[in-house]
């Protein structure tokens, strides 16, 4: 869940001190330590939560992921919590207020974007039961522990990330190319992608994969 990409800046060597375990390096605030230690990774089957990281994912390309995260709250505010059944109903005179709002990325196509995704997002509710039931099932329902010993072996993209794509946008979906899906499934956890010296990816490997 990163413009970094794991591949280029999200993921490198370790950051270690005397008084911190080994994360991943991309961590290098207190914003991304946070959430590096207490999200990313973590599997979510939650569908507002699921929402909620496909709209910042596609918010985020092009920009780096502190931006987002900085702006995260003010997302929540502007979105109504990421309830796609809110969003969904939000009329062109919210919209128009939205590219107003300094809060959030004022890019007319990913703000339109959000609000046909939370129509798409209810379409697939209504066939499937949940988002969850869904997106989990590109994975066959458990989370995928890879075992990278090097940041430069972490892929921007996978075969499953690119079968979600495409199907997220024959069923209408916008800003869910394959690096943006993989990042997606990086962030709910349907995908272990720490490497194998940072302090989460033990834990993560135990998670019961609830939140």
């Amino acid at each position: 869940m990163v413009s970094e990409r794991i591949t280029g800046g999200h993921h490198s060597n370790k950051s270690k001190t005397v008084d911190q375990p080994p994360r991943c390096a991309w961590a290098r605030t207190p914003l991304g330590i946070a959430y590096h230690d207490l999200e990313w990774g973590v599997p979510v089957h939650d569908d507002n939560i699921l929402f909620e990281f496909l709209t910042l994912e596609g918010a985020q390309a092009g920009l780096s992921w502190e931006t987002i995260l900085k702006k995260r709250d003010a997302y929540r505010k502007a979105f109504a919590g990421f309830d796609p059944a809110m969003v969904a109903r939000f009329r062109p005179a919210q919209v128009a207020r939205l590219l107003a709002n300094p809060g959030i990325v004022r890019n007319r196509l990913k703000i339109a974007s959000t609000v046909s995704n939370a129509k798409a997002f209810l379409a697939v509710q209504r066939e499937l039961g949940s988002f969850d039931a869904y997106v989990w099932s590109f994975v066959g329902g458990t989370p995928r522990m890879n075992r990278w010993r090097a940041p430069g072996q972490v892929p921007a993209k996978t075969p499953q990330s690119d079968a979600l794509s495409r199907d997220l946008l024959r069923r209408g979906f916008k800003f869910v190319g394959s690096t943006i899906c993989y990042a997606f499934m990086q962030a709910v956890g349907m995908v272990n992608d720490h490497t194998i010296d940072c302090f989460r990816y033990e834990s993560l490997g135990r998670d019961d994969g609830k939140r």
